[in-house]
């Protein structure tokens, strides 16, 4: 038969905190001075609770965008100039109260490397920090209550244990008053020890009152650190002969080069689910100056190295725990009571974390590296924790918190998740180099404000013994001192009541010995002594019960007093009520107020955005519109350019084909084959000139230079309106004609046939020929002008235009009006106008017959040629 295997035995729960009353973790801020007083400088301190970080230019933040400025709250703000003592007062020494009143703490500092952590955690010999004030106002305020050395042992289960003085005198005996030689401890073989006692320090005179006069107390210290998430014990002290495990590990701890690493401990969770350090070191001690030896002798073996921002920056976290035990007196006031369920432990952690830095900086390598990737881990699994605590009490949710990622927030998991008061001090080097890891140490100090911890409770000693037994004790031996009696012999307390001697004897063992009237005797005595007892106690009766009834009236008086002070205390209480209301009719006036200036901030900037919105679209159509018009006026001016270029090739050309004209004739004229009345006519081509590409006619002419001809055909001009003739006219208008709706209109002929392009056969059958052409003046008015012609039949059959008059019919404005300003430019402008008549209808064209395209063969020349 197989045997059955057990099961494994149920954890019990922890208690839960859910019904206590929470606090928030307490973060306060201490800024370091600056090394150069001329620096720049990140950081403004704006009050007494609240800070603003300003972006430098060299930061990485201002290099990727981020201009604002940051503003971050704490419980209080220390500058510069505030001292050790101020900061200790403000901090540390409520944390001292409630260790000594049976309560759990703790107090670490944090920030990144060279921010003044370790300082203003230590301080110096002059001007003690943190640490050894607490040490001075523990041991003030215990004086006499401490017991004696080794009357509470620790069992290594976190727990203590109480043994009797005898035992303890034991072994002080064992431990301390035996020669060296005898001592079982083996000392480790190292050069030379230092020497502490010569180190002369400035203690503090603070100290804390109220503590039970009934108890027994005693304090505990131990120093581990945490190197590369190994625990490391400070105060243990390395064996002569160690084994090759620890001697093949690295070298270098703390300031001694030559000392060996010391083996790590482990971590463990005792009955209270409470987590501890196995195998520790807690040295009992009974001053302040004893304690500060174990600390630097326990900071001799501290891991520190140099980097490029820190002489000795510290390469592990270090802890240093407080533990204060107490114990209830026995009845007789003299010795513990020997019951260990009575004992209270309370306990009080100063942690001086490593600083975060980042090795670009440092210019850390090998083992500094190392260990500064275990120090930013560490960091980054306790701010992991806070982030998670929050998010579980924010959103009653019920994440799992990774504690045991690190040994650092494993060992303390039972602040967060237990009950104590937790603080924290965020340690700020204002220097502008350090803005981007500063910003990182202030977010992290905003979410830990937000954490609620358990308010821790005292100790409640139920014991039933009457209070005031150690004062009785020491009164009653004082007492007996005072009569002579050596403090060894001292006897017992006598008790108060007795009625004499014991009976005598009753034998008889002789016949004349009168032992009756012995006993009557006696007896009388015994009755007087009886009486006299009888009195007293009648007497101490009657003065109880008179001392009963005065107390009882002092007690109704007191019961009358309380009842008035308790109608006064109810009418406060009605008006902090009514107040509270108010505040709080008050503050959510503010409420709403704020939430409407908030609605319309956002409506604000809805608006300006819509704004900003529509001005960029507008900013676009208009870049748009913009481009456009460029591109038109662009075309436009090729257009123009391209007209002014056509413009003067015909004008050159026709120069050209005047001078070859004027040659024609003044070479016929020598000839004699050419008529004299041919000087005197003017054969010109029908076409629109190339300035005014809008009304160009559609007649073009001849690309190639005109051949010899004989003398063109000759009609003789006369100067007479035409628009009566009965005449069919041919009225040349271009379809880009305009009109213009004037009150004065051209007259024209009466039988007119009106063509857009003319063509030869349109002027074979008429003599008469008009074109109607319309430009834009320098001041923007529109010029209509009619230009009249002779259709003239040539001597090879084809047609030729003569051109012989012109109208002009043109608006304007009356205070620009000829007959309101006349002036000489005007005058020269009318000689330019029939100056440019005459140039236009310089030229024509002629076709002969058969042909399909026109030729041009005639020109007539200029007045100035014909004077």
């Amino acid at each position: 038969m197989k045997p059955t295997r057990g099961k494994t035995p149920k954890k019990t729960p922890r208690r839960g905190n859910q019904n206590k009353t929470k606090d928030p973790v307490e973060v306060y801020s201490r800024v370091r001075p600056l090394e150069d007083s001329n620096g720049e400088v990140c950081l403004k301190i704006l009050s007494s609770t609240a800070v603003q970080l300003t972006p430098p230019l060299t930061s990485h933040a201002y290099k990727n965008g981020n201009y604002k400025e940051s503003t971050h709250t704490f419980k209080y703000v220390f500058g510069p100039e505030s001292s050790q003592k101020a900061i200790f007062d403000n901090i540390a020494l409520a944390l001292i109260d409630d260790l000594l009143h049976g309560k759990n703490g703790l107090l670490f500092m944090y920030g990144i490397t060279n921010s003044g952590k370790t300082h203003t955690m230590q301080g110096t010999t002059q001007e003690g920090g943190v640490l050894p004030r607490c040490l001075d106002v523990i041991f003030n305020s215990l004086g006499d209550l401490q017991a004696k050395k080794y009357v509470f042992r620790p069992d290594r289960a976190n727990g203590m244990d109480v043994q009797t003085e005898a035992d303890a005198m034991m072994e002080r005996q064992k431990k301390d008053l035996m020669p060296l030689t005898q001592r079982t401890t083996s000392t480790p073989r190292r050069k030379e020890k230092e020497d502490f006692s010569n180190i002369v320090r400035v203690p503090d005179t603070t100290r804390v009152n109220g503590l039970v006069e009934d108890n027994m107390y005693s304090v505990f210290v131990s120093y581990v650190e945490i190197y590369n998430n190994y625990i490391y014990d400070l105060l243990e002290e390395m064996p002569d002969t160690i084994s090759a495990k620890f001697s093949s590990q690295n070298k270098g701890v703390g300031n001694d080069p030559n000392a060996l690493s010391l083996p790590s401990k482990s971590l463990r969770e005792d009955s209270n689910h409470n987590m501890y350090v196995a195998n520790c070191n807690e040295v009992e001690v009974k001053s302040a100056d004893e304690a500060y030896i174990v600390f630097l002798k326990g900071q001799k073996q501290r891991k520190v190295a140099h980097t490029k921002l820190n002489t000795e920056s510290s390469r592990s976290h270090s802890v240093f725990n407080i533990r204060l035990v107490q114990a209830p007196l026995d009845p007789a006031g003299e010795e513990v009571l020997q019951d260990k369920n009575e004992i209270c432990l309370s306990q009080l952690s100063l942690v001086d974390l490593a600083g975060s830095e980042r090795t670009h900086r440092t210019k850390t390598s090998g083992d500094r590296l190392r260990e500064a990737g275990n120090i930013n881990a560490s960091l980054m699994t306790l701010r992991t924790c806070i982030e998670l605590l929050r998010e579980n009490q924010t959103n009653n949710a019920n994440k799992i918190v990774p504690y045991r990622d690190s040994k650092v927030t494993h060992l303390f998991k039972n602040y967060f998740d237990g009950e104590g008061k937790v603080r924290m001090v965020v340690c700020v080097n204002p220097k502008a180099a350090d803005y981007d890891e500063t910003t990182h140490v202030m977010r992290f100090a905003e979410v830990t404000q937000e954490v609620q911890i358990a308010r821790p409770s005292g100790p409640k000693f139920e014991t039933g013994l009457t209070p005031g037994r150690r004062r009785a004790h020491q009164m009653y031996r004082k007492m007996l001192e005072q009569e002579g009696t050596p403090r060894a012999s001292l006897p017992a307390r006598p008790a108060v009541i007795t009625l004499g001697p014991p009976f005598p004897a009753l034998q008889m063992n002789d016949p004349n010995e009168d032992v009756i009237s012995n006993l009557l005797s006696f007896l009388a005595e015994r009755e007087k002594r009886r009486n006299i007892l009888d009195s007293e106690r009648l007497r101490k009766e009657e003065a109880f019960r008179l001392r009963l009834q005065e107390f009882e009236r002092e007690t109704e008086a007191v019961r009358a007093a309380n009842l008035d002070l308790q109608k006064e205390v109810d009418r406060y209480k009605k008006k902090v009520r009514i107040f509270e209301n108010e505040k709080e009719n008050i503050n959510r006036g503010h409420d709403e107020a704020f939430r409407g200036l908030q609605n319309e901030l956002a409506e604000k900037d809805k608006k300006l955005q819509k704004e900003m919105q529509e001005r960029d679209k507008l900013r676009l159509a208009l870049k748009g519109v913009q481009q456009s018009e460029k591109e038109r006026w662009e075309k436009e001016m090729g257009k123009r350019v391209k007209a002014n270029k056509m413009e003067y090739e015909n004008k050159l050309w026709v120069k050209n084909a005047q001078l070859d004209q004027l040659k024609q004739i003044v070479c016929g004229s020598g000839s004699g084959d050419v008529l004299p009345a041919e000087e005197d006519q003017v054969m010109q081509e029908v076409e629109e000139p190339a300035v005014r590409p809008k009304t160009k006619p559609t007649l073009n002419r001849s690309q190639s230079p005109p051949p010899k001809r004989t003398a063109p055909p000759v009609k003789v001009r006369h100067r007479r309106s035409r628009s009566t003739s009965n005449a069919v006219w041919v009225d040349h208008k271009p379809a880009s004609t305009l009109n213009t709706e004037t009150v004065l209109q051209p007259v024209g002929p009466k039988k007119k046939k009106t063509v857009n392009t003319p063509s030869v056969k349109d002027l074979k059958n008429t003599d008469n020929y008009m074109v109607t052409h319309q430009e834009e003046d320098s001041k923007g008015e529109v010029e209509t002008r009619i230009y009249k012609a002779d259709v003239l039949t040539t001597r090879g059959g084809g047609r030729s235009v003569q051109f012989t008059d012109v109208e002009q019919l043109k608006t304007g404005s009356p205070t620009n009006s000829p007959t309101n300003r006349k002036r000489k430019s005007d005058e020269d402008g009318e000689a330019r106008s029939k100056e440019e008549v005459e140039s236009r209808c310089s030229y024509g064209y002629a076709s002969r017959a058969g042909q399909s395209q026109p030729s041009v063969n005639h020109t007539v020349p200029s007045k100035k040629f014909r004077k």
